[in-house]
């Protein structure tokens, strides 16, 4: 099979929980323990940092990533889900994992993936370690799918444990209390190995101090130790809870002689981390008069924050193209949003989108006023010719919607 061929068989016979939902969920690992073990157990061969969280963590990936490749390190990065291009999930200093090695991989491991039913998480994640001790990395940034305790990517044991923050998202697989949350994601701990946390409250610093108790793991709370941080390529107000939750996991790892930075790396980093990296869809400016941004925020908690960022800029008129997938709670995130913008509802491109229409229909709900359209790019076209210089374009709501106009 060619590129093209391989991925539609990927995606086609391979749970994909981005566009299936609850039927890919898997709720154990013995899956990827078993590929794992198929492959001659390549995670046991690679130095990792494995970031959890539920929002953030692919900022904080990237910046880590970029950080260590200023300092002259083969860096591995997994990051899930894609944008546009699935190889943009597996990368080595920003380049990633060829059509070639896609395909040869499948080949190989083809008839394993079948007799064992494997989901498309399971399959990528082998994939990446397996490609990563195959390249010899040097260092590889991790970053875990859903919750942690019983993502694929658990099977690591890393240098370095990171957790950015919890808020409430994924609640039919994770709990729906912060707690529950907390739990799932501090599964990720492993015993003496250190652990950052970035963000914190009162409900989940007693659940992740209890499970570092557990695995005598030192545990570093990066919004209370780290004060100053350094400008970064990425933009946005919420992006500093990353860069602090990112220099603190670089200080630990440096007093760990785990690896070796300067200040200059980590300037470089924070400055160079698009393009040394390819991040895209954070607070990401695509256009000026009338300037339009583009951000991957999806749930309660990500979204609070970046209608926030929001309200920080100047413009006439908002305009806000919106699409969900058919899980989101639209109760808690519809509120949200500002009841001054003109809506451009629209559908993501996969199974799991939510219709146009009932998105419409709840969005009244909360004033929210607009029009359907038949697409993603109709929507952002009619955007665009209906707004002046002056005013703003917001588009966002899921990271698909965002990847269709990127």
């Amino acid at each position: 099979m060619n590129y093209e061929e391989t991925l539609q068989w990927m995606f086609n016979k391979l749970p994909m929980y981005q566009t299936q939902g609850a039927s890919a969920y898997r709720k154990d690992i013995s899956n990827t323990v078993l590929l794992a073990n198929h492959l001659g157990n390549p995670e046991k061969k690679l130095r990792c940092i494995h970031v959890a969280g539920t929002n953030g963590k692919g900022s904080t990936s990237h910046l880590l990533a970029s950080v260590l490749q200023e300092a002259g390190y083969k860096v591995g990065l997994y990051t899930s889900p894609h944008l546009k291009d699935y190889r943009e999930r597996i990368k080595i200093n920003g380049e990633p994992i060829s059509e070639a090695a896609v395909c040869e991989f499948i080949a190989r491991n083809q008839s394993f993936f079948e007799a064992h039913h494997l989901s498309f998480f399971e399959m990528t994640v082998g994939l990446a370690l397996d490609y990563f001790a195959r390249q010899k990395t040097d260092i590889n940034v991790i970053e875990v799918g859903m919750g942690g305790r019983l993502d694929s990517t658990n099977i690591i044991t890393p240098l370095l444990s990171v957790i950015t923050n919890i808020g409430l998202d994924h609640t039919q697989f994770l709990g729906d209390t912060l707690e529950a949350i907390a739990f799932e994601k501090a599964g990720i701990i492993k015993n003496e190995v250190p652990v950052v946390i970035g963000e914190y409250g009162p409900e989940t610093q007693p659940v992740f101090k209890t499970k570092a108790q557990e695995a005598h793991a030192e545990i570093y709370f990066a919004s209370d130790l780290i004060r100053d941080v350094y400008p970064s390529a990425l933009l946005g107000d919420y992006q500093i809870h990353n860069r602090k939750t990112v220099q603190q996991a670089l200080t630990v790892l440096t007093q760990k002689n785990e690896i070796q930075i300067t200040e200059r790396h980590i300037k470089n980093g924070f400055l160079n981390v698009i393009s040394n990296t390819g991040l895209q869809g954070r607070w990401q400016q695509l256009g000026t008069h009338p300037k339009i941004i583009a951000d991957t925020a999806h749930n309660a908690h990500g979204l609070t924050i970046v209608m926030n960022q929001l309200k920080k800029e100047i413009f006439n008129q908002l305009h806000i193209v919106l699409g969900v997938v058919n899980d989101k709670n639209l109760e808690e995130i519809l509120p949200l949003f500002p009841k001054d913008a003109i809506y451009y509802f629209c559908k993501p491109n996969i199974p799991r989108g939510l219709d146009a229409e009932i998105l419409k229909q709840n969005a009244e709900k909360f004033k929210l006023k607009g029009q359907i359209y038949n697409s993603v790019s109709n929507a952002y076209e009619n955007s665009k010719k209906k707004a002046a210089v002056n005013d703003l374009i917001y588009v966002g709501g899921s990271t698909f919607v965002v990847a269709e106009i990127l």
